[in-house]
């Protein structure tokens, strides 16, 4: 059976000045697990994400949204897809539809073909199941080839909008490839470019903006604990801090307090800039001395060829070292990196402290820190950063194995 594809010009994302505009997609399909998974995908690859569990729920969003694609499950006893595409022919969508479902079925074909009746557009189906890639190129036509603007927003009008959270990626001990907690990462989700990296909007650290952003990530770590808690169990978290942030005596008695009382709570990690440590390690020292009797531990992150003025401490409070990811991606094969990493791990060691190297994203990068003695290991290898529902749904559930 052979179908055809409607030739109507490609629908580029919209574009403000020149700035080009994260592409919006529809996903229409009345099971809630394949709209989340589909949701994730497309998120993945920088679209903004809508939900229609129902047909009669598609006239109602077209009326706010503009959409770049409707995305239309097939699968047996599921949505309506002649009334979706009856109800996009009304209200004249210009976008394209993309049906889901097993190649070359009749479903399929009904759908394109009353597409093309109805004059909409259409991709080829994607085929199910599906891999990224195969999504990624079936959609290559919308996905913007500009990075969002930087900066993107002020942090403070996010911050009010309500259009910040937390992603998190896990770490792994080196030795039994258990996981050993995740790191949260702040992202912006803007209504129009969609997921914009923390490079294009974070503020400088002494900016007043700062302080508003870590109470953010504060409260906002404790609430998505107890989502995980309840869901999946106890994880061990770590935030990003500036180290400026240790001076307000106010802020860090307000952070001990908000740490939960649940017996499960392992502790908070706060990880602070080793250049910011040096820069006033006595004070750091002595903040981390005592919050740690409040669940809260310090680790010293970034850290590189500065290494050895953090010698010669007889107090040393600190949970771990974190390399800096410079020094690890690719170490396997460059033995000045490499130099660095054994001055780091002797550094730890002397102080009985964990070392963690971040930046692994290949076998090799691994293998090399497994030689060299890290005890935890993070990067693309295990997994990038995710929302915490999907963190929850995937990561937390599934064993740790090596590509």
């Amino acid at each position: 059976m052979t179908t055809s594809v409607a030739t109507t010009p490609s629908v580029r994302p919209a574009a403000f000045g020149q700035r080009t505009l994260s592409p919006r997609v529809c996903i229409a399909d009345n099971k809630p697990h394949i709209r989340t998974f589909l949701a994730d995908a497309f998120e993945d690859l920088g679209f903004i994400t809508f939900e229609c569990p129902r047909a009669a729920d598609l006239k109602p969003l077209l009326e706010t949204q503009m959409f770049n694609l409707v995305v239309l499950g097939l699968s047996a006893g599921g949505i309506e897809a002649g009334k979706v595409l009856e109800t996009l022919a009304s209200a004249n969508f210009r976008g394209k539809v993309m049906p889901v479902a097993v190649p070359d079925s009749i479903l399929s074909f009904a759908t394109r073909q009353m597409a093309r009746e109805l004059g909409i557009a259409t991709l080829p189906t994607l085929p199910t199941p599906f891999s990224t890639e195969t999504l990624r190129h079936s959609v290559a036509s919308l996905i913007p080839t500009e990075a969002p603007p930087s900066p993107a927003v002020d942090v403070a009008e996010a911050l009010k909008a309500g259009w910040l959270e937390l992603w998190y990626q896990r770490k792994i001990d080196v030795r039994t490839l258990i996981p050993r907690g995740a790191e949260a990462l702040i992202r912006m989700r803007h209504p129009t470019w969609g997921v914009v990296l923390p490079s294009s909007f974070i503020p400088d650290r002494f900016d007043t903006a700062f302080h508003n952003l870590s109470e953010f990530v504060i409260e906002r770590v404790i609430d998505d604990w107890r989502y995980f808690i309840e869901r999946t169990g106890p994880v061990d978290l770590a935030i990003n801090l500036p180290a400026s942030f240790l001076r307000d005596a106010a802020a860090v008695r307000t952070l001990c307090r908000r740490m939960p009382a649940h017996p499960a709570f392992g502790g908070l990690l706060i990880e602070l800039k080793c250049a910011e440590v040096i820069e006033d390690l006595d004070h750091v020292i002595d903040v981390a001395r005592r919050i740690r009797f409040h669940n809260v531990a310090v680790s010293i992150k970034s850290v590189g060829a500065e290494w050895p003025a953090l010698m010669g401490r007889q107090v040393f409070p600190f949970a771990e070292l974190k390399v800096d990811r410079q020094f690890v991606t690719g170490f396997g094969g460059d033995r000045l990196k490499q130099t660095v990493c054994r001055g780091i791990i002797d550094l730890a060691e002397n102080y009985g402290v964990r070392t963690v190297a971040e930046g692994i994203e290949s076998r090799a990068d691994f293998v090399t820190a497994h030689q060299l003695g890290f005890d935890v290991a993070q990067g693309f290898l295990f997994g990038k950063a995710m929302a915490p529902r999907k963190f929850a749904r995937t990561t937390l559930t599934r064993p740790v194995t090596l590509p």
